[in-house]
């Protein structure tokens, strides 16, 4: 499965994943009308700056997925490996919002927000195709886990990434 990672010595800031992620879930998709909408599209993705770092929070497709456990009505479900909100057996309890570890899962007006991994996208998703710095960033566990490792390797070394 291919996930959204991020690397925060890249991020900028500039929230134009959140933008990206927001029109990409509005009706009309496009960013000049998105914003007129009657319902405002809400982003699955948040940037915040903590002790001087921005970071991108979303939802990190746990496993175990406590919002799945919490999830009085059945609504969150696993499928693939990904976090799913069917949105037709949520009943806003919120009960996913509560525990999520990440502050990643939101209350909309009826049921929860979160990140669906751009379905309606094919082989990509909003908030990387939009990122100008490439701080997030689509790969397999296996990609990324050779990433990291040639990284350590780099700094050993004392050659700046």
């Amino acid at each position: 499965m291919i996930k959204v990672y991020f690397d925060s010595r890249k991020c900028l800031g500039c929230h134009s994943c959140e933008f990206a992620c927001a029109v990409e879930h509005s009706e009309s998709k496009d960013p000049s009308k998105a914003h007129l909408e009657e319902e405002t599209p809400i982003p699955r993705r948040n940037v915040k700056l903590v002790e001087g770092i921005c970071l991108t929070v979303t939802c990190r497709h746990c496993e175990p997925a406590p919002c799945v456990e919490a999830c009085i009505s059945g609504a969150m479900e696993k499928h693939e490996g990904e976090v799913r909100c069917n949105t037709d057996k949520c009943i806003g309890c919120w009960m996913c919002v509560m525990v999520c570890p990440f502050d990643a899962v939101s209350p909309g007006k009826i049921y929860t927000i979160k990140c669906d991994m751009c379905p309606d996208m094919e082989n990509s998703y909003a908030c990387v195709d939009a990122c100008p710095t490439g701080a997030l960033f689509a790969a397999t566990p296996e990609e990324f886990a050779k990433m990291s490792k040639k990284k350590k390797e780099i700094k050993k070394v004392g050659v700046p990434i």
